[in-house]
């Protein structure tokens, strides 16, 4: 890209950081783009949760990346390859990106490295390219406007994704593939700034990912029987997922309800899908601090037990 455009998308990130680590969530909302300026909830909710991690942090902006989206209607599946793709795929500074019902225009992706306040953290900024009137007819004053606003964590637990890698070889050299599967899984999360973007770190992720994960899981949108040991039980699990809660790295396992609006018996199924889950694959207590179940209704709404390894029996 231009060395203007570059600069110019450098110097607007930091402007935005510097807003949300103020808490300025007014002045982001003006600068925003309509669509996103009409509905800023989630990213004013986004910006008080960060604040203490912005606040008296420094920022460091990445080279930029810029997506031009072509046509008069939006782009159902937006992908843009960006950078020098070699025989075998990514290299060290390329980037994918999939962007899903994406308007016409120009966005730049800025990913800032935010170090030195509460916990390291990577914001990623989606901006678009608009054009405003000047008082000099037909002169247009072009701005980058906020279109989106990521912020995440870089450590899981104190760790970082080198970490997660690293201890998911070393679970699956002892022939621990779900431990593996799962500590990979929070490595691929944490090497990508947005779940949006794919580099060559991640795609090796995804490969080594692969090769350890279990036939019996759930994964994408399959579904999986699973019953307590006096197979008098059985339930239908969905989603199996590490998470971190506190300081705590948890594994969580949702399945199937009719009905949670009793939370005594739910709580009797969660603790029964722990167990069982557990018992199945006794290498999580080696992994994991503690189980959530989370049994879910059909309507979406669900109900949650944490159980830690040494309440579970």
């Amino acid at each position: 890209m231009d060395t203007a455009v570059q600069t110019a998308l450098e110097t607007t990130a930091k402007r935005y950081f510097d807003m949300s680590a103020r808490g300025d969530t007014a002045a982001l909302q003006q600068n925003s783009i309509a669509s996103v300026a009409g509905s800023f909830a989630g990213i004013e909710a986004a910006v008080k949760e960060n604040q203490a991690a912005f606040s008296g942090a420094s920022a460091t902006v990445r080279p930029p990346f810029l997506l031009t989206a072509d046509g008069p209607e939006p782009l159902a599946r937006a992908e843009f390859l960006c950078g020098v793709f070699g025989k075998t795929g990514q290299t060290r500074d390329s980037a994918v990106f999939m962007l899903p019902d994406l308007p016409p225009g120009k966005y730049g992706v800025t990913i800032l490295d935010v170090k030195g306040g509460e916990n390291p953290k990577t914001l990623t900024l989606v901006l678009k390219q608009v054009g405003a009137e000047t008082p000099i007819p037909g002169v247009l004053r072009i701005e980058w406007k906020l279109a989106g606003f990521y912020a995440k964590s870089s450590q899981a637990s104190g760790h970082d994704g080198a970490w997660f890698t690293q201890r998911a070889r070393d679970f699956k050299s002892k022939g621990q593939n779900h431990n593996a599967w799962l500590y990979y899984r929070e490595a691929i999360a944490l090497a990508a700034p947005v779940d949006f973007m794919s580099t060559l770190a991640t795609d090796k992720l995804y490969d080594e990912t692969q090769a350890t994960q279990p036939a019996d899981v759930p994964v994408n949108g399959n579904t999986v029987e699973m019953s307590a040991g006096d197979k008098t039980h059985h339930w239908t699990w969905t989603e199996i997922f590490p998470l971190v809660v506190g300081d705590d790295l948890d594994v969580v396992v949702k399945y199937q309800s009719g009905d949670v609006s009793n939370t005594g018996h739910a709580f009797q199924e969660n603790t029964m899908v722990i167990k069982a889950l557990v018992g199945k694959f006794p290498e999580l207590r080696e992994a994991f601090a503690g189980v959530v179940a989370r049994a879910v209704e059909p309507s979406g709404r669900d109900y949650g037990t944490l159980m830690t390894m040494k309440e579970i029996k």
